[in-house]
């Protein structure tokens, strides 16, 4: 299938933490040679867009602005559009970026990484609101993510805490939703499956990307944990880092095409 796009995860792809991943540089050189436009999606939610550039350039990581798409700001997208105030359950490094939203009274639930924030008194307040007929607007579900000191939980556990007690459903803006990779692909001016996604994450990026008819690849770093490809059906790339991808598509595009 000729490719035309890729899409890139950021944390546990390029870098784990503060730390870049070996090769990361290379590959992010080897992708821009071909000449594909990139994308780099991401669901973190307790770095804000400018932090998020900021650590990209702070591991020079060159990456334009109107390249990244970020769950948190699908979210204050689509509760703009609806003109919803939310009850906001994430990080304080989100609180500027939803600042426009505040000033009323809550008649939404928007919930992310929220770490320490996670608290009884916190989530039974978001409970009340959901029970009283509040949308739940979830910024991502992934159920864990990668530092280095091992594995850490997502708001995925908590969003389907949320939803078992007020017995609704959580509206997800970033990964793995299909509106979200179709306003990259919108953005990008690709088919689906011209456009390759590559993650770290088996449901968010690479079940995600399938479901939205997307070629996906699976990257065994970061989150990544042995038989994780077997998690989920479909056809999807398998492969050990993000300097073995770039090979692989440079491989792809020099070959000639039948």
């Amino acid at each position: 299938m000729p490719l035309h796009a890729i899409c890139l995860d950021l944390a546990g792809v390029f870098y784990q933490g503060p730390r870049l991943l070996p090769g990361a540089q290379y590959a992010l050189q080897r992708l821009r040679a071909t000449g594909l436009p990139l994308r780099f999606v991401t669901n973190t939610s307790q770095r804000n867009r400018n932090q998020i550039l900021n650590d990209l350039a702070s591991l020079n990581l060159a990456v334009d602005e109107s390249e990244l798409f970020t769950a948190p700001q699908a979210a204050h997208d689509y509760l703009t559009r609806r003109g919803l105030t939310p009850f906001c359950l994430f990080h304080p490094n989100l609180k500027e970026e939803f600042s426009d939203l505040e000033g009323k009274q809550p008649d939404a639930v928007l919930i992310g990484d929220a770490g320490r924030k996670f608290s009884y008194e916190h989530l039974d307040q978001a409970f009340r609101l959901l029970h009283d007929g509040a949308p739940l607007i979830a910024i991502g579900e992934n159920r864990y993510y990668q530092l280095d000191d091992g594995l850490h939980l997502d708001a995925g556990p908590f969003v389907r805490a949320l939803e078992y007690a007020a017995d609704c459903q959580a509206i997800i803006t970033g990964k793995p939703s299909t509106a979200f990779f179709e306003q990259v692909l919108a953005d990008l001016g690709t088919s689906p499956e011209h456009t390759l996604m590559v993650g770290d994450d088996v449901h968010g990026d690479v079940e995600g990307a399938l479901n939205s008819g997307m070629q996906a690849c699976l990257v065994q770093t970061g989150k990544y944990r042995t038989g994780d490809e077997q998690a989920i059906s479909g056809k999807f790339q398998l492969e050990s880092d993000i300097g073995t991808v770039a090979e692989r598509v440079v491989s792809l595009l020099e070959s000639p095409t039948p």
